[in-house]
C-alpha cells in the first residue's frame, strides 16, 4: 500500500540478511514509504545492512549502533534517533538469541547462564527499547515484535526448548507494556510467525519435517514467507490497526490451531 507510512519515522531492529524477518519486514515498510531508522551491534553487521540496503535502493534515514543487551547502549542509540529524527511513529523489535546447546535436549538440563540469556535478548530488550523509544513517541505509536507459537505449546520432534519460555515471557510482556504504554496513544503487538526459512531456524533440529508437517496440516495447507509476515507487521505499525493493541496474531496459515 504505497504511501501508507508516509512521513512516518520507523526504526527496524534486528536485519541479519536478505533471510531474515526482518528484512521482509523492513520491505513491506519500504514499500509503505516509511523514513527507515536501523540498528545494529557490530561493525561487521553494519557493512552487511548497507549492502543489502544498497542493493534494493534503499536510502535509510539512519542506521544507529546499539547493543540490546545494554541499557546504556540503548539509551545513546535513541539518544542519536532523537538529534536526527526528532520523534518517531514506529518500532520493529526482531531480536531473539539463545545458544545452541539450550535448544536441545531436556529443558530441565538447560544451565541458569542460558536460560537467563535467552530471557535478556529475546525478552527482556523489549522492555528496555520501549522505555526508550517511548520518550520519542511523542505523537503516538505502535511496537511490533516478533514471536513463535512455541511460546504456547510444546511442537513434538522439534527442540525449541529455552526459547519457548524467552517467547512466553516475550509476549507477556507485550500485554503488560501494552496497559502501560496505551495512555500515551502507544500500541504493543506481537506477530507470531510460521517458520520462515531463516539461517536461524537453521539451527533448529526438527525444522525440516515441521514445515513438511505445516504443509500437509495448516488449513491454508501451506507455510508462510517473509513477505507475508513484513505485511502482517505492517499492518500492526500503521494506522490500520489504531485500535488494536495487547495482541498476539498468528500469521502461520491457521496451523496453530491444529499444533501438532
Amino acid at each position: 500500500m504505497p504511501g501508507l507510512l508516509e512521513g512516518k519515522n520507523v526504526v527496524v531492529m534486528g536485519v541479519a540478511n536478505e533471510r531474515s524477518i526482518a528484512w521482509g519486514i523492513t520491505k513491506s515498510l519500504h514499500h509503505a514509504g516509511a523514513n527507515l531508522i536501523f540498528t545494529n551491534k557490530r561493525e561487521r553487521s553494519y557493512k552487511k545492512l548497507v549492502r543489502l540496503l544498497d542493493e534494493h535502493n534503499i536510502t535509510p534515514k539512519l542506521i544507529v549502533s546499539c547493543d540490546a543487551a545494554s541499557d546504556k547502549s540503548i539509551q545513546e542509540a535513541f539518544a542519536n534517533i532523537k538529534d536526527e529524527a526528532g520523534v518517531i511513529h514506529g518500532l520493529v523489535h526482531s531480536i531473539a538469541f539463545a545458544r545452541g546447546e539450550d535448544l536441545e535436549g531436556e529443558f530441565t538440563d538447560i544451565s541458569r547462564d542460558g536460560f537467563l540469556l535467552a530471557q535478556e535478548i529475546s525478552a527482556y530488550s523489549l522492555v528496555a527499547v520501549t522505555r526508550a523509544a517511548k520518550e520519542l513517541m511523542t505523537e503516538g505509536g505502535s511496537i511490533v515484535t516478533q514471536t513463535y507459537l512455541g511460546s504456547e505449546r510444546i511442537l513434538p520432534n522439534f527442540n525449541y526448548n529455552v526459547m519457548g519460555a524467552a517467547k512466553a515471557a516475550l509476549e507477556a510482556s507485550v500485554r503488560y507494556l501494552a496497559d502501560d504504554v496505551g495512555k500515551y496513544g502507544i500500541r504493543v503487538n506481537a506477530v507470531s510467525a510460521g517458520i520462515v526459512p531463516t539461517f536461524s531456524s537453521k539451527v533448529l533440529s526438527g525444522v525440516e519435517q515441521k514445515m513438511h508437517d505445516i504443509e500437509e496440516k495448516a488449513p491454508l495447507r501451506r507455510g508462510v514467507d517473509q513477505d507475508e509476515v513484513g505485511d502482517a507487521t505492517l499492518f500492526f505499525i500503521s494506522d490500520l490497526s489504531r485500535s488494536v493493541t495487547g495482541e498476539i496474531l498468528h500469521v502461520d496459515s491457521g496451523f496453530h490451531m491444529i499444533g501438532g
